[in-house]
């Protein structure tokens, strides 16, 4: 792309002020703008769709497979996963594109040691859990690994040395997020450098679209793979390409699985499972409301009692049709560093702008079906987002240990 091409763009936009301080720029930072500019989707800032509120909707509850019909079919739907797993139809998609800053830590998140007598890294615990899989069955699963702009280079190096954790380089792919402007209150694309717009990861609804812009999806239609298992990076329990959660996917004739957990009280901070106008969806914690809490079921339990933990299996061909249907994008608020008219950086104390995000919720409202699949809570549920308190490394740590995983 050259200058004018990139300015022709740029007004259409109405973002002509992102080549400002182009004639002062170095060759080689000039072509970093421009580059910049033609990989960018500016289409995404007239996206932008109104939520509805929780009171807009019609919510309603969706049940979930629960514990004692799990158990009680246990042997049929692991035949069934075990199956998909040896006939190549799984892959698994972990999402790593977060820094540990919540953690006072300036690298990947998953580079993060959370052992107490040894390095007991977050990235070993996610593989070593896969690898669990591996070896009971004898297949190798495709694992793709989703980095970002800031921690592609620093993960795979930080894997590459550590031997994958034993797991076999030849099935790990590696993929970057797309990346989304931030801008003011106006919609003006704020600059971080004068030769860089601010942008941030497009949300952990954009895995799969990032996947198809590096041309991932073809290495997933060629190899024949059928389900993606997408799971963050932080919860360091959690079964991946389990093959009881397939099989009981499959054998429901359901486009997508979702891992749930029971609630460990009525506001905990996790979204919940739930139909929406008559559609899987998911309610996040903050919009439910005193009477959703307060709901029981024919049985007198909690109607939204069952808990999200962002492990999901999508089948691809539906994943296809989503993506086709346009994901809703959300303007969230945020403290955007930027440049002021004087070319100083500025950190905001409070918010000044919106970053724009599509949701992995919406992905499951866009679906046909979806089981909710209940998993014991202490033996697949540690996030860490914290350094102490709840969902923390200290909390993970004692889960770990009750699990007799050693630290």
């Amino acid at each position: 792309m050259n200058y004018e091409e990139a300015k022709k763009i740029l007004k259409k936009y109405g973002q002509e002020h992102v080549l400002n301080q182009y004639d002062t720029l170095s060759d080689q930072q000039k072509e970093a703008l421009l580059a910049q500019i033609a990989s960018t989707d500016f289409h995404i800032l007239t996206q932008v769709e109104q939520i509805k509120s929780v009171s807009e909707k019609k919510i309603s509850p969706l049940a979930a497979m629960q514990l004692e019909e799990i158990e009680r079919r246990k042997t049929e739907f692991r035949q069934i996963g075990t199956k998909a797993i040896e006939n190549g139809k799984i892959g698994a998609v972990l999402l790593a594109g977060g820094m540990g800053t919540r953690l006072g830590f300036d690298f990947p998140k998953g580079m993060y040691s959370i052992g107490i007598t040894k390095e007991v890294y977050i990235f070993e615990r996610i593989i070593r859990n896969l690898l669990d899989v591996v070896e009971e069955i004898g297949s190798w699963i495709r694992l793709f690994i989703m980095t970002s702009e800031k921690n592609n280079s620093i993960t795979q190096d930080f894997l590459k040395k550590k031997n994958y954790f034993g797991y076999d380089p030849n099935y790990i792919t590696f993929f970057v997020q797309e990346m989304a402007p931030s801008t003011d209150y106006h919609g003006k694309i704020y600059m971080e450098e004068t030769w860089k717009m601010s942008t941030s990861p497009n949300g952990n609804g954009g895995w799969f679209s990032s996947m198809e812009r590096c041309k991932v999806l073809e290495l997933i239609k060629k190899e024949g793979i059928e389900w993606l298992n997408v799971f963050a990076v932080d919860n360091v329990l959690q079964r991946i390409a389990d093959p009881v959660f397939i099989g009981a996917t499959i054998a429901q004739h359901c486009t997508v699985g979702a891992k749930v957990v029971r609630k460990a009280a009525p506001d905990e901070r996790v979204g919940v499972i739930c139909l929406e106008d008559g559609k899987p969806s998911i309610v996040e914690y903050y919009e439910l409301t005193p009477e959703l809490m307060a709901a029981t079921d024919e049985n007198g339990e909690p109607a939204y009692n069952f808990g999200v933990i962002l492990n999901y299996l999508f089948y691809v061909e539906e994943l296809i049709k989503i993506k086709e249907n346009h994901l809703p994008l959300h303007r969230v608020e945020r403290k955007i560093p930027y440049l002021d008219e004087n070319g100083h950086l500025v950190k905001p104390a409070k918010p000044n702008g919106y970053k724009y995000e599509t949701l992995v919720l919406d992905m499951i409202h866009l679906a046909d079906s979806c089981l909710p699949f209940e998993v014991v809570r202490n033996k697949e549920f540690a996030p860490i987002k914290n350094k102490t308190g709840i969902d923390s490394v200290e909390s993970a740590q004692a889960l770990l240990k009750e699990n007799q995983i050693e630290l």
